[in-house]
């Protein structure tokens, strides 16, 4: 009985000293797990760096500036943030838009890409505002006006655009403070009379009647009663 014991015995021992190592392993790999950064920091790299978080959107880029003053051979006018000279025309009623179709081809509606687009020096925020078109986009408008580009201004700065009448009415650039240039070249087919009618005398001469002295041999005032 007491051999059977001790073998017994020493079977146990084996079996525990054989399950040693297996158990040593398994407490280094639960060390090393304890220690890893991903465990430590779900949001870290293995390699030590902080790991992008998912992205919430880009954030908006800056917005340009919309409107700016330029000085042209108009003068200081209002130009686009790019400086292309902006037009305003006659035949819109108040901040309705009169020019579509071709007409917005040639002279292309300044787009409002903000409800609160950023202005140059000298712009006056308080004159700027939007308006929506029959389209439904919405374009720039300034002290009233919609303001419009010229698709034959080639560079920043030209003015070639300015007292052109186009579409049904005239086409003029804008001051700072938002009105409208008159002055400047017409594309208008009416040609002037080159001299003013001659007036017409109502008073009987009889010799001199009136008594002016262009009919006494003085020189001719211009009031027809001279002969």
């Amino acid at each position: 009985m007491q051999t059977s014991s001790r073998g017994r015995t020493r079977r146990g021992r084996r079996r525990a000293l054989l399950a040693l190592p297996a158990v040593a392993a398994a407490g280094a790999a639960l060390t090393l797990a304890a220690c890893s950064p991903s465990a430590a920091n779900p949001g870290s790299s293995p390699y030590g760096g902080s790991s992008p978080s998912p992205s919430t959107g880009a954030a908006p880029a800056a917005s340009g500036t919309a409107l700016a003053l330029r000085s042209t051979s108009l003068g200081t006018i209002l130009t686009d943030g790019r400086g292309f000279t902006l037009y305003a025309f006659e035949a819109d009623q108040g901040t309705t838009s009169a020019c579509s179709g071709a007409c917005a081809t040639a002279w292309p509606p300044a787009a409002a890409t903000s409800t609160s687009p950023h202005v140059g020096t000298g712009v006056t925020p308080s004159l700027v505002s939007e308006a929506r078109r029959a389209d439904g986009t919405t374009q720039l408008t300034y002290a009233g006006h919609p303001v419009y580009l010229f698709t034959h201004d080639s560079a920043p700065g030209s003015t070639s655009g300015q007292g052109l009448q186009a579409f049904g009415a005239r086409w003029d650039a804008l001051t700072a403070a938002g009105q409208e240039l008159t002055a400047g070249s017409t594309a208008s087919t009416s040609t002037p009379s080159s001299s003013a009618p001659s007036p017409t005398c109502a008073i009987p001469q009889n010799n001199g009647g009136d008594h002016d002295a262009d009919n006494n041999g003085g020189p001719d005032d211009g009031d027809g009663c001279d002969k």
